[in-house]
C-alpha cells in the first residue's frame, strides 16, 4: 500500500469517527447548561468542538514532527533501501498522545466547572 492510499483511508475513517466521539461531550454540555441558555450554550460549545477537531489534526501534525517515525522505503528498480525504518520514537509518541488526549479534556471540564458553568448556577 502506498502512502496516498493510507492517507485516504485514514481521512475517510477519522472524520466521521471524530465527530461521533464528540457526542458524549455535547451531551454533557447540554445537561450542564443553564435552563434558559441551553440552545446558546449548545451552539457555542458545538462550535468549540469543531475547533477542537481542527486543533487535534494540527496537533497530530506537530507531534509527528516532534516524534519522527519513518517506515522503510525501497527503490522500486533496484530494491535498495533508500530510507531505513525508524520506530525508536513510537513509544514516546504514543505516551504523549495518550497524556494529551486525557489531560486536555479533563482540564477543559475543570475550567468550565469552575468558571462559566459555576456563574450560571448562582
Amino acid at each position: 500500500m502506498d502512502a496516498r492510499f493510507i492517507a485516504l483511508i485514514d481521512t475517510a475513517l477519522e472524520s466521521p469517527l471524530g465527530q461521533i466521539s464528540m457526542i458524549p461531550m455535547l451531551a454533557w454540555i447540554a445537561n450542564s447548561a443553564p435552563a434558559k441558555l441551553k440552545a446558546t450554550y449548545f451552539a457555542v460549545m458545538a462550535a468549540f468542538v469543531n475547533l477542537a477537531l481542527s486543533l487535534s489534526q494540527l496537533g497530530s501534525k506537530y507531534l509527528n514532527h516532534l516524534f519522527t517515525v519513518t517506515r522503510e522505503v525501497r527503490d522500486a528498480a533496484t530494491g535498495a533501501v533508500s530510507m531505513p525504518a525508524d520506530y525508536s520514537q513510537l513509544g514516546n509518541l504514543f505516551i504523549a498522545t495518550t497524556v494529551i488526549g486525557l489531560a486536555l479534556p479533563l482540564a477543559a471540564i475543570f475550567v468550565a466547572r469552575r468558571t462559566w458553568l459555576a456563574e450560571g448556577e448562582q
